[in-house]
C-alpha cells in the first residue's frame, strides 16, 4: 500500500493543503475564540523577520514608531462618516467593564486613524511640526465572518503608518514612496513575491480615503491576495478632527494625510505563493533559519563536526540551526525541516566524516549533492542568493503565464474562474462592469496604466483593470 502523503496535494484541495501546511509546519493554531489565532514560535519567527525588514525600511522613510491605545471612544469613529460606515460591520464594541455599564461604549481598534488624529490635532500647531510621520506595530480587531488563519482573522498583527503633511503634493508623494520603496521593495526583494502595484477603484478604496494604492500578488492557485495598501486621506480626517497648522504666511490650514498598513496576512501570502506539496519554501533573505545542520547519527565525532560546521557557517553570516537531536529519527527530522521550508539542509554522518563531505539538500530548487565540508562556508551565501532569485522568477513567471488580456466581462470571468487573472480596459469595464463582475465573485484588484505603472487618476486614459478572484 502506498504511503499517504504528509500534506494534501495542492492540486487536489488547495485550501486543505494550506491548512495542512499551517498545522504541520507548526506555524499557528486556531485560538479559543472563533476567528482568533495562536501564532507558534516558528510562525512568529517569520513575522519577526518581516517586522525587522519592514521596520528598517519604514525608519529609512523617516517615520518613528509610537503606540496608541487599543480602546477608542465610539464617538471618535462617528466623526468621519465614510470611515465609520466602512468599518461598522467589523467592529467589536465594549459596553461593560469593571462590573458596570460604561457611560460611553469603547471600540476595540479596527485601525487607528481616528484616535491618532485626535492626538495629531494636539501635536500639530505650526508648519514647523510637519511632516509628522508615525508608525505603530500593534494588533487590531475586525470581526471576521469567514476566518482563515493568517489570511482573515478577527485579531491580527500589523503595522499602521499615519502621517500629516503641509501640502497635498507632499502627502501624495509620501504615500507613493511607502507603496514603492517600503512595501514593494520588501515584498519583491525579501519575500521574493512578484507584486502588481496599482490603484484601487472607488468601490474598493479604504473607507475615508481619497486614493488607495495596493500591492496584489498571485497565489499558487491563481487567486489574488492584497499584500499591503497605502492611502491618501486628503483632508477628510483633518477636517473631522480639526487638525490644522499655522502656515509660513500666518494662515491656518488643514493638514493633508496618509495612512498605510501591512499585516500577518503576508505570512499567508508567503505560504500560498511559494509553498509546494512538501510544505513551505522560505526565501533565504527572510528565513529565520537559512541552513540547518543535521547529525545523522549520535557518534561524538559526528556531533562535534555538526557543531563546528554550524559555528563556521554562523561566522560566514548564515543564520544557522544545529539539529543534534539524534534521539529523534533522522528521516522524521529531515521531513520536519522540509515542511518548514528551511532553504538548505546540511546532513552529516559517519561516512561523510570519512570522505570530508556533507550532503547539501536545497529546499527551493530541490535535489541533493555532496559538498566538501571545508567549502560550505564559502559556497552557501551564493547558493542562498541563487535560490532567492529563483523564487522571484517563479512567482513572476506564474503571474505572467496565468494573466490573460481580454475584451469582455464574460472573458474576464472565464479567466478568473479558470484560476488566473484578466486584464481589460477600464473604459470598457467601468463601474457597472465592476458590479457585474462582483456578482460572479470576481473583483477589480487594481487599476494600472498601459505601461504597467501606477495611474495618477481613476479615469486616466488607457487605464487597465486587473481582475481576479481573491482571498
Amino acid at each position: 500500500m502506498a504511503k499517504a502523503p504528509v500534506l494534501t496535494p495542492r492540486a487536489h484541495d488547495f485550501p486543505r493543503w494550506y491548512q495542512d501546511v499551517v498545522n504541520k509546519a507548526e506555524l499557528a493554531d486556531n485560538g479559543p475564540v472563533r476567528g482568533t489565532m495562536v501564532i507558534r514560535p516558528y510562525g512568529y519567527g517569520l513575522w519577526e523577520r518581516m517586522q525587522a525588514e519592514m521596520d528598517a525600511r519604514i525608519k529609512r522613510a523617516g517615520a518613528s514608531n509610537a503606540y496608541f491605545p487599543l480602546f477608542i471612544p465610539q464617538s471618535y469613529l462617528t466623526r468621519e462618516a465614510e470611515h465609520v460606515e466602512g468599518f461598522a460591520p467589523e467592529l467589536a464594541v465594549v459596553t461593560h467593564a469593571g462590573g458596570k455599564e460604561l457611560e460611553e461604549p469603547v471600540v476595540v481598534r479596527p485601525t487607528s486613524e481616528t484616535i491618532i488624529n485626535d492626538y495629531f490635532a494636539k501635536w500639530v500647531q505650526s508648519y514647523r511640526d510637519l511632516p509628522l510621520l508615525i508608525n505603530q506595530w500593534a494588533n487590531v480587531v475586525r470581526w471576521e465572518m469567514r476566518p482563515r488563519v493568517f489570511l482573515r482573522t478577527t485579531e491580527f498583527l500589523w503595522q499602521e503608518g499615519h502621517t500629516a503633511h503641509a501640502t497635498y503634493e507632499d502627502a501624495r508623494d509620501y504615500a507613493a514612496y511607502i507603496h514603492r520603496e517600503v512595501y514593494a521593495d520588501f515584498m519583491v526583494d525579501v519575500l521574493g513575491i512578484d507584486v502588481v502595484l496599482g490603484r484601487k477603484t472607488a468601490s474598493e478604496r479604504f473607507a475615508g480615503a481619497v486614493n488607495t494604492l495596493t500591492l496584489e500578488a498571485m497565489m499558487g492557485d491563481g487567486k489574488a491576495l492584497q499584500m499591503g495598501t497605502s492611502h491618501e486621506l486628503g483632508q477628510n480626517f483633518a477636517k473631522a478632527f480639526h487638525t490644522r497648522y499655522l502656515s509660513k504666511d500666518g494662515r491656518e490650514e488643514y493638514v493633508w494625510q496618509t495612512s498605510w498598513g501591512s499585516s500577518t496576512r503576508m505570512v499567508g501570502g508567503l505560504i500560498m505563493a511559494h509553498g509546494d506539496d512538501a510544505g513551505l519554501r522560505v526565501p533565504p533573505r527572510l528565513a529565520p533559519v537559512q541552513a540547518v545542520v543535521l547529525a545523522i547519527k549520535g557518534d561524538e565525532p559526528v556531533l562535534a563536526k555538526v557543531r563546528e560546521t554550524g559555528d563556521r557557517l554562523r561566522a560566514a553570516g548564515v543564520r544557522v540551526h544545529v539539529d543534534d537531536r539524534t534521539d529523534t529519527p533522522f528521516g522524521r527530522r529531515a521531513v520536519d525541516w522540509e515542511l518548514k521550508g528551511v532553504p538548505v539542509r546540511i546532513e552529516i554522518g559517519p561516512r561523510d566524516l570519512e570522505s570530508g563531505t556533507a550532503v547539501l539538500a536545497r529546499r527551493i530548487p530541490g535535489g541533493k549533492e555532496p559538498v566538501a565540508l571545508d567549502a560550505l562556508a564559502g559556497l552557501l551565501p551564493a547558493i542562498l542568493e541563487e535560490d532567492q532569485a529563483l523564487l522571484l522568477r517563479q512567482s513572476r513567471a506564474r503571474r505572467e503565464s496565468r494573466t490573460s488580456d481580454v475584451s469582455t466581462i464574460e472573458e474576464a470571468v472565464e479567466a478568473a474562474t479558470a484560476g488566473g487573472w484578466a486584464r481589460l480596459p477600464w473604459a470598457t469595464l467601468g463601474e457597472e462592469g465592476e458590479a457585474a463582475l462582483a456578482e460572479q465573485g470576481v473583483t477589480v484588484r487594481c487599476l494600472v496604466a498601459e505601461d504597467g505603472s501606477v495611474p495618477d487618476a481613476d479615469d486616466a486614459p488607457g487605464n487597465v483593470a486587473v481582475v481576479a478572484r481573491a482571498y
